[in-house]
């Protein structure tokens, strides 16, 4: 049995070295090329796994990646400070500038997204005999639909594209998760109740004020309370301090409210890092913090998506549920399609979303950990393992493909 220190020594070693030969000999984005490698070495440890199975060189990593409880780990973990230091770095006057937008592509894109995956995905599945009811395949509409903040931020660093639309994709990916836990929750209580009676429009109201409202105040209040110890002193060690515990404590609290964490980091670190610089730090303070936020955020990064690419070695799906996945493929980049081309129709007459910009948003559309925390995060049931396998094509796919493609797309799609 692999202890804590091991799984850790193997975690980091493993980004490390694959992090240096995506550097030397790829032409790749840290993010893509960590995942490729992972799901290589994955499939290639099977493969020799299946070929020498006297040699049982899969168990002990195998054994290892099951002690690491991925949806704890990437939603009540790493979430918190790739969230907020995604945050630090967006510029919030551009965002106000973007904030309809924004809204309209986080709430009623995700939602309209959700429900066409959920139609679509349960249509295709009667078609081949497999066991997902509508609410099941909602279900997937919703834990699918939400694009990945880390994932989107992390593909964005190696794309052009003009500030606004850079803006409302960012903007989009750091709200839409919690648009998107909140759904998954209320999908979720559907299909497990399996009586849409017990969820009332009164119990969707409350969770929505509750989740979305609650974590967003909770974030202003306890960034501001930051902001102000910050102001007050001019000491580096004890503001890079600060910010840790604004991110640890917040997302403790938000958990013990039942308030939406990431929503709450979004609040604080979009607070800090608009009025800290201008207000509370020095240029030495600045440069401390930005650097260690900029830190923390490309070595999570690095460790998420080899834990993604990685978690296929303990993964095992028939061939009706391979199908499936691959179907779903072309099923979410439609669905994503439809959600954000229809905006522009519904509110073309506030000039602020453009129909052009639909096929960038689309291919930008990059789900990550989330979906896959969410997805292992499902009780067991006939339809997990068909949904599993759909939740983990799509994330391949988006990441690698959508990921190391978005640049071409933008050159061809958006004006410079």
């Amino acid at each position: 049995m692999l202890s804590l220190m091991d799984i850790a020594a193997v975690l980091l070693t493993l980004s490390a070295a694959f992090g240096w030969l995506n550097h030397k000999f790829l032409p790749l984005s840290r993010s893509v090329g960590l995942l490729l490698m992972s799901v290589l070495t994955s499939l290639l440890m099977i493969g020799l796994d299946a070929a020498v199975p006297t040699a049982h060189l899969l168990n002990q990593l195998a054994d290892g990646l099951r002690q690491i409880d991925f949806t704890e780990v990437v939603v009540n973990g790493m979430l918190a400070f790739l969230l907020f230091a995604g945050a630090l770095h967006v510029d919030l006057d551009t965002l106000r500038s973007r904030a309809f937008p924004v809204f309209i592509l986080a709430v009623l894109g995700t939602s309209i997204s959700t429900v066409l995956v959920g139609l679509m995905f349960w249509f295709i599945c009667g078609l081949v005999n497999l066991p997902v009811s509508l609410a099941w395949a909602f279900v997937f509409g919703a834990l699918i639909s939400p694009t990945d903040p880390v994932a989107v931020l992390s593909t964005l660093r190696n794309t052009k594209v003009p500030k606004e639309l850079q803006i409302e994709t960012e903007g989009e990916a750091l709200f839409n998760d919690g648009v998107g836990i909140v759904l998954f929750t209320i999908m979720l209580r559907f299909a497990s109740t399996g009586d849409g009676a017990q969820v009332s429009a009164a119990d969707v109201t409350e969770l929505l004020v509750r989740e979305a409202g609650g974590g967003i105040a909770l974030g202003l209040l306890t960034g501001y309370v930051a902001y102000r110890a910050m102001r007050l002193i001019d000491d580096y060690a004890i503001e890079v301090l600060i910010s840790l515990a604004l991110v640890t404590g917040t997302y403790a609290l938000a958990l013990h409210l039942h308030v939406s964490g990431p929503l709450s980091m979004v609040a604080a670190g979009l607070l800090i890092g608009d009025r800290g610089p201008r207000y509370a730090m020095s240029e030495r303070t600045q440069g401390y913090l930005f650097a260690l936020w900029s830190l923390i955020d490309e070595i999570l990064n690095s460790v998420l998506f080899l834990l993604i690419g990685l978690e296929t070695l303990i993964l095992r799906f028939d061939l009706r549920s391979l199908g499936l996945a691959a179907v779903s493929i072309p099923l979410v980049l439609f669905a994503r399609f439809v959600s954000v081309s229809v905006q522009p129709f519904l509110f073309g007459w506030t000039q602020l979303l453009s129909l052009r910009n639909a096929p960038f948003l689309t291919w930008a559309g990059v789900r990550g950990g989330i979906s896959v925390a969410l997805a292992l995060s499902m009780p067991d049931s006939p339809a997990k393992a068909a949904m599993l396998a759909s939740t983990y094509a799509v994330v391949l796919f988006s990441i690698i493909i959508q990921g190391s493609t978005l640049g071409w797309v933008a050159k061809r799609t958006v004006g410079q």
